[in-house]
């Protein structure tokens, strides 16, 4: 069997290219609305497609013999020459969801034409094997991302209703194996554009508290000085105390008198001054356990993180810590600390930190091991997709933890990797 690389990257077929051209042609033509009801009557009609010669192309592509590796990756393609197209033009963002809502959808019945083939059959059975797969999975979200707004008026409760609120996780939650360059050029503006609005977000949240406290102070009464002020709705889901415990965290002060950012420089300085990879991981674990509750740590959590570092790459520990050393480390203790992978996502580690020190304190430890490595960023931002990924169908009621942890990694990427302009948020921390 062909891997998913090779089946991906094969030369496209004739009938494969017939119908992107198709699509390509007549999205520059009809609205958003006549090409949905196009793509519903191609793939997920009765039949009777008017153009006869991309119906033929599509029965043959549906009865060739890689249909079941192939056709998920087609069909993909073929909603994103549509996507592609409306996320140029905001007016056109609401056609992205209603485009992948039709395959929620009853198919349309008939006598006539392929629908009673074993063509028609065959392509309602390879549909069906989309709507599992990883492609349709990440169309999915895309949609959720794209209207935020009619979410809401459903009432969603569900965790995968927030995806919107962490552009953190849209480069490996938006985007499968098949992406095209265009794509992750739309999905990485819409990162760095959601990433911007919620910058801006929070220096009007905390400018808004910064003024209603000093409005308090002079009135000797914040009841009196509130109307004064224009309100700002908080831009995060924790309330106004775990925000502020989240900021002073990830912000101000917290081991010694130094932040988290100070004492990553204190330790790459002195860690490049070492000659051995076993010094570097005696002296990363000091590091990493100075700011973790004795309390908490001498129960299990110290001699556990001191066995997983011992125990990585132990047939280098005589060599220089180099930089792909401390790479590997750090990634590798991300792994321990948050989740192994999609396919083992054991993560009885993460739910004990957070259970024990509170999401402030856990997403701190794990800040201090991307400050010092900062190629691991990606990395870890991977960990908490797939989390994301895991419980996208849970009620939010019933992760709440998790929906805290994503609070919390937001606002310290945020602060420490983002263009906000932290001198007010010293300020109120």
């Amino acid at each position: 069997m062909a891997t998913l690389f090779e089946q991906h990257y094969r030369q496209t077929t004739v009938d494969e290219q017939k119908l992107y051209d198709h699509l390509l042609y007549w999205s520059q033509l009809e609205s958003p609305a006549r090409l949905i009801e196009r793509f519903r009557g191609l793939f997920l009609g009765n039949g009777n497609y008017p153009d006869m010669e991309v119906s033929a192309a599509l029965e043959r592509i549906v009865g060739s013999r890689e249909a079941s590796e192939r056709f998920h990756f087609i069909l993909n393609r073929c909603c994103h020459i549509l996507i592609n197209r409306w996320q140029m033009q905001p007016q056109h963002f609401a056609a992205i969801p209603e485009l992948i809502a039709l395959f929620e959808q009853p198919p349309v019945t008939g006598r006539a034409g392929l629908y009673r083939s074993r063509s028609a059959r065959r392509l309602r059975e390879l549909i069906q094997q989309f709507l599992q797969s990883e492609q349709y999975a990440t169309l999915k979200r895309l949609a959720r991302v794209m209207s935020q707004a009619v979410e809401a008026r459903n009432g969603s409760r569900s965790l995968g209703s927030l995806i919107q609120r962490y552009p953190y996780l849209y480069r490996h939650c938006l985007l499968s194996e098949d992406s095209s360059y265009e794509q992750q050029q739309v999905v990485d503006k819409l990162e760095q554009q959601r990433q911007r609005q919620f910058e801006v977000d929070l220096s009007k949240y905390v400018t808004y508290q910064i003024l209603r406290a000093q409005k308090s102070r002079q009135a000797g009464n914040a009841a009196t000085a509130s109307p004064i002020i224009r309100p700002v709705t908080n831009p995060t889901l924790l309330n106004d105390r775990e925000l502020y415990l989240a900021l002073k965290q990830f912000v101000g002060r917290v081991d010694s008198g130094y932040s988290y950012q100070e004492m990553a420089r204190h330790f790459a300085n002195h860690s490049a001054k070492l000659q051995t990879y076993r010094a570097f991981k005696e002296d990363f674990y000091r590091y990493i356990t100075s700011s973790i509750a004795a309390e908490y740590g001498k129960r299990q959590f110290y001699n556990q993180l001191y066995g997983y570092l011992q125990n990585t790459l132990p047939q280098s520990d005589s060599q220089r810590p180099s930089d792909f050393l401390v790479v590997r480390t750090c990634s590798q203790l991300l792994n321990f600390l948050v989740v192994e992978s999609a396919n083992q996502p054991q993560h009885y580690v993460f739910v004990d930190l957070l259970s024990n020190l509170g999401p402030a304190a856990t997403t701190g430890l794990l800040l201090k091991i991307v400050l010092v490595c900062r190629k691991v960023k990606p990395y870890l931002e991977k960990r908490f997709s797939i989390l994301f990924n895991h419980y996208e169908d849970f009620d939010n009621d019933a992760v709440q933890w998790l929906v805290k942890a994503l609070e919390n990694m937001n606002l310290a990427l945020t602060t420490n990797f983002g263009a906000i302009d932290l001198s007010l948020i010293k300020r109120i921390v």
